[in-house]
């Protein structure tokens, strides 16, 4: 299990905005993040096949 913080997670989504992100995390379109102390991931395998989801 790989773990991918805010900056890759926004790569992996063209760079969209902090706001669509977590737009989309509390509509359920997005996986939650995991929490390591003060800072969150997301696994990338769930990210990964939310967007292949999206492209069927």
């Amino acid at each position: 299990m790989k773990l991918i913080g805010f900056n890759e997670l926004r790569n992996k989504l063209a760079g969209r905005g902090r706001s669509s992100i977590y737009r989309d995390i509390s509509l359920g379109r997005l996986p939650k993040p995991r929490k390591l102390g003060s800072r969150l991931y997301w696994v990338e395998e769930e990210i990964d096949a939310m967007i292949s989801n999206l492209a069927e």
